[in-house]
């Protein structure tokens, strides 16, 4: 499937956004590691911000950012998210609630622990009624999205923006299931190229074990391995580079994907 990137949004630790941290993947300023700094969206009115979590700041925020930069209205675009944990806060509320006898679970915490919570917060803040699709694919969570996205671009003709988040458990979920710190990227594709198109990208699924791309900086390639949606940096990496790159992201079952990235 041949799609076009016309916009990107991201939000991690030490990367404040897209073109702020382009250099950094450009390999001309070097990484240095900060907490990823989250604030609420001004996106959505009073009441729906104060009932927001991580991970629909992380997707507001880096979808914001991806649509500003292509230039595209927010209203009028499909979208994908995906996150391999969704709202770890959320659940380990829950959890704590559930282990006690009243068993009384609050109606902000219940419908915020739904899956496409950050999805419905975004069609709030976008006034979006296009379609929406979330899903979940453990660590291989970001390139299930690109291929959704990719996929819904290519078929049906529409553009599509992808919003990858996630962010870690507190204990003991933590010990659990460890994920690195908070990170979120959105792209916005579409099936043809267009005036604010600056990327090319081949995407196809490849069976068997071929290894993924890593990361050169090593505290880079330590995110990438420890967030499941920061598998994402290898193929920002090369968009930052405007050169051609073959990426290569890990799917499921020994499965990968191979995204051939060309400038336009």
């Amino acid at each position: 499937m041949r799609v076009f990137v016309e916009g990107v949004g991201l939000l991690g630790p030490g990367l404040a956004g897209w073109q702020a941290s382009r250099p950094l993947f450009a390999g001309s300023a070097a990484y240095v590691a900060a907490p990823t700094v989250l604030t609420a969206s001004d996106l959505l009115p009073p009441a729906e911000r104060r009932r927001t979590g991580t991970p629909v700041k992380i997707a507001l925020a880096v979808g914001r950012e991806a649509f500003a930069h292509a230039g595209r209205d927010a209203a009028l675009t499909a979208t994908v998210f995906t996150s391999s944990g969704g709202d770890g806060d959320n659940v380990h509320q829950i959890c704590e609630t559930l282990a006690v006898a009243e068993l009384e679970v609050s109606p902000t915490r219940f419908h915020n622990s739904v899956h496409n919570a950050a999805a419905g917060y975004w069609g709030i803040a976008s006034r979006s009624q296009e379609p929406s699709t979330s899903l979940c694919c453990y660590d291989a969570s970001f390139a299930a999205g690109l291929l959704e996205a990719a996929v819904q671009a290519a078929v049906d003709g529409i553009p599509v923006a992808l919003m990858a988040y996630d962010h870690p458990y507190p204990e003991p979920l933590h010990t659990v299931r460890h994920l690195g710190p908070a990170f979120g990227v959105a792209l916005v594709i579409t099936p043809q190229a267009t005036n604010a198109s600056f990327a090319a990208l081949e995407v196809s699924l490849v069976p068997g074990a071929q290894g993924p791309t890593a990361m050169v900086d090593a505290a880079l390639d330590a995110l990438r391995a420890t967030v499941p949606a920061a598998r994402s940096l290898p193929l920002l990496s090369a968009l930052a580079r405007s050169a051609a790159q073959v990426v290569v992201l890990e799917y499921v079952a020994g499965n990968h994907l191979r995204v051939a990235v060309e400038p336009c």
